[in-house]
This record gives structure tokens, C-alpha cells and sequence, in this order.
């Protein structure tokens, strides 16, 4: 009960982490907001990466710091300190200053996921670990499918000062249950499991494995940040949404997306109790998530608004099907002695497109005057992401896994 309920906590401590990265994109979509800041359409897509920078760059060295010091203290010192960023952000007057409070807010996130993905894989065990990824990771999607709709509603009834101070000081009571159930003794596990050998983490590096790993999480996570950052944006210009409505079919968009993960993670779980190889059972489950996902294109490329939202929402939720899987995958075929940095270096990926997407997709609107192109920029890398799991990601012939 305790370690579930871990878990659940865990994935309560990314929704934090993400409805504090999506209220900065609410405000985005707000006409006072980009009036106040004189923004222009790079300048949104700056500000939507600017997270990722630092972010990105610190994954594996707090996937080090989670290693070397376990989990309980590095993840409270993070999210408290995240929070009051998040915060703080209220405070601002001048565009820097929006620049450098979610460089900031980057700095002290970039330990959550490592850090959940070592207590994890020595907290679950193998037939139960899609589940448990699934819940962690459905924290992803209900953090904006939760922030979308509760950023809006205060912004619209408060403004978007109060926003800020409400949700990043609201976050602090995670700190409460977290410290008083995690018994801190993941380094113990480690030590004894690490004792029987395995590959380096500098190793994993000369592998086909880990860069179709590498290539497919970013792919993943194009569409992901694309839509935590620019979805809300392009329901109401795109779409024509009032920001109420907006917050809606945000919340549809990810929430289907996290229920999805959940249900998914389980089912391979069950098949993988019942006799189903691990690695190709996850494989599939992935490649199916990219494939549902790519008919976002459809909606995208309609007139009708009705067509556009039902694949909005659809091809998030398809996604799911992939979102536990490919963590759970990567542990079973990297383990490793590192399991914080391997966990790292692949959230680097997920995150380099978390700064490439929001960038991206702006300058594509702004080059072209529509939002056609970036979503067709989603398309190509939703299909390269299938072809990483079709080629790249699999077993080495005739050694089951690189541990092995």
C-alpha cells in the first residue's frame, strides 16, 4: 500500500510540475497577457522553449544527483524551490524577466522525472511496472488537462498575476505527505542490485538501442510539448474557442491521453504476466500509440472545427497507448548501474524537443501564416518515431538485452 501510494504521489508531484510549465501557456493565448509583453509569434515560441533549456541540459546530471543521494531530498529541495519560481513569475514586468523565471522553474523541475524513474524501478517490479509508469506518466497529461481549464478560469476571474501566485504556492502541500511516507532507502536497493554487475552508462551510448531510444522519446514528445505549449493558442485562434472552451478541450486532449496510459501500461502488465514477451509486447503498444496519434494530421487539415477537435482530442488519447510503455521498455532493455542518468539522458531527449517544438512551431506560423505546417511537422515525426521502434529499439540478436 505504501509504495502505490508512492506512486500515486509521484505522479501528483508531475502534475504540479506540469500545470506550473502549461500556465505560462494559458497566458499566452490571453490578448491582455501578449498586449502587456508586445509579443510577437517568435516571441510566444521563445518563451514556450525557454523551460527546456535548462531543463534539458541538467537531465542527466539530476539523474546523478538522484544516484548518488537517493530520492526523498533531492525531489523535495526541487519542487519546493520550482514552486516559489512559478510563483515569482507574478512579479514580472519585462520580457527577460518572463525568460529567466521559467529558466529557473527548468532548473529546479529537471529532477522529477530521473528522480520518479529510480524510485521506481527499484520500488516495482517488472510485471507491474507498465502501471506503475503509466500512472507516473499520466501525471504528465492530467497536469495540463487539470492546469489548462484551472489556469483560465483564474486568469479570466483574477487575472494573470494572481494565476501565477495561486498555483505555484499551492503546490507546496505535495511536500507534506512525500516527506513523511518515502523511507528513503532506494540507495540500499541500488547497491544490491548493482553488486551483480551490468553495462556502464558511458556504454549504453555505442548502442543502436539507446539512440532509436533517444530518437523515438523526442519524436514522442514533439506532439507532446507542441500541445502543452501551442494547443491552447491554436484552439482559439485556429479554432475560434472562447479561453473557457479552450480549457475544456485542452483538458479533454490530455486527460484522454492519461487515462489511456493508465489502461495501457496495465494491459501489457497482464499480457506480460500471462506469458507475453516484455519487449515486444511494449514495442507494439508504442508503435500503435504513434500510429493513432498521426491522424491528428486529419483534424489539422479540415475546415470543419467539429472533425478538427475529435482528432484533437483522439490522436492525444491514441498516444497514450505508448506513454508507460516506453519508459517501462527502456528499463528493461538498458539496465544499468546508472539507472537516474540512463533515465536522464532519455527525458533529455523528451525535453530537446520540448525547446524545438514550441520554437519550431512558431517560426512555421509566422513563415507561412497558419498553423498547416506545424502540423504537419507533427506528422513526420510521429512516423520517424514508428520507425525507431521498428528498427532501432529492439533486442541485439541472440542476447535478449544489453544486460545480458
Amino acid at each position: 500500500m505504501r509504495r502505490w501510494s508512492l506512486v500515486c504521489l509521484l505522479c501528483l508531484g508531475i502534475v504540479i510540475a506540469y500545470i506550473d510549465r502549461t500556465n505560462l501557456s494559458v497566458s499566452l493565448a490571453s490578448a491582455d497577457f501578449k498586449a502587456l509583453f508586445h509579443l510577437t509569434d517568435k516571441d510566444r515560441g521563445l518563451l514556450g522553449s525557454a523551460f527546456f533549456w535548462s531543463y534539458a541540459l541538467l537531465q542527466i546530471p539530476a539523474g546523478a544527483i538522484a544516484d548518488r543521494f537517493g530520492v526523498k531530498f533531492p525531489l523535495a529541495i526541487g519542487l519546493a524551490c520550482w514552486c516559489a519560481a512559478s510563483a515569482a513569475t507574478a512579479g514580472a514586468t519585462l520580457f527577460w524577466q518572463l525568460i529567466a523565471m521559467r529558466v529557473i522553474l527548468g532548473v529546479f523541475e529537471s529532477v522529477i522525472t530521473p528522480g520518479a524513474m529510480r524510485w521506481i524501478r527499484y520500488n516495482i517490479e517488472e510485471e507491474r511496472r507498465g502501471l506503475a509508469m503509466g500512472i507516473f506518466m499520466s501525471g504528465s497529461k492530467y497536469g495540463p488537462a487539470v492546469g489548462a481549464p484551472l489556469a483560465a478560469l483564474l486568469l479570466s476571474h483574477y487575472g494573470w498575476r494572481s494565476m501565477f501566485l495561486i498555483l505555484g504556492l499551492g503546490g507546496l502541500l505535495w511536500l507534506i505527505p512525500w516527506l513523511l511516507l518515502e523511507e528513503g532507502d532506494d540507495r540500499i536497493k541500488a547497491a544490491a542490485e548493482n553488486s551483480q554487475g551490468g553495462p556502464s552508462f558511458g556504454s549504453l551510448f555505442k548502442t543502436r538501442i539507446m539512440w532509436g531510444t533517444l530518437s523515438g522519446t523526442f519524436c514522442y514528445n514533439y506532439f507532446t510539448y507542441f500541445s502543452m505549449t501551442w494547443l491552447p493558442a491554436y484552439f482559439v485562434e485556429r479554432r475560434h474557442l472562447s479561453l473557457t472552451s479552450m480549457g475544456l478541450y485542452t483538458m479533454f486532449s490530455f486527460g484522454g491521453m492519461a487515462t489511456v496510459a493508465i489502461l495501457a501500461g496495465f494491459a501489457a502488465d497482464w499480457m506480460i504476466r500471462r506469458g507475453s514477451d516484455p519487449v515486444i509486447t511494449r514495442r507494439w503498444f508504442i508503435i500503435a500509440g504513434f500510429l493513432v496519434a498521426s491522424t491528428e494530421v486529419i483534424g489539422a487539415l479540415t475546415d470543419s472545427n467539429g472533425v478538427a477537435k475529435f482528432f484533437a482530442i483522439v490522436s492525444m488519447a491514441g498516444l497514450g497507448l505508448a506513454t508507460g510503455n516506453y519508459w517501462a521498455l527502456t528499463q528493461t532493455l538498458l539496465p544499468g548501474k546508472s539507472i537516474g542518468s540512463i533515465a536522464g539522458a532519455q527525458n533529455t531527449a523528451s525535453n530537446v524537443a520540448g525547446a524545438v517544438a514550441p520554437f519550431l512551431t512558431g517560426w512555421l506560423k509566422e513563415a507561412t501564416g497558419s498553423y498547416d505546417a506545424p502540423m504537419k511537422a507533427i506528422w513526420v515525426f510521429l512516423i520517424i518515431g514508428v520507425g525507431c521502434y521498428l528498427f532501432l529499439v529492439k533486442p541485439e540478436p541472440r542476447r535478449g538485452t544489453i544486460g545480458s
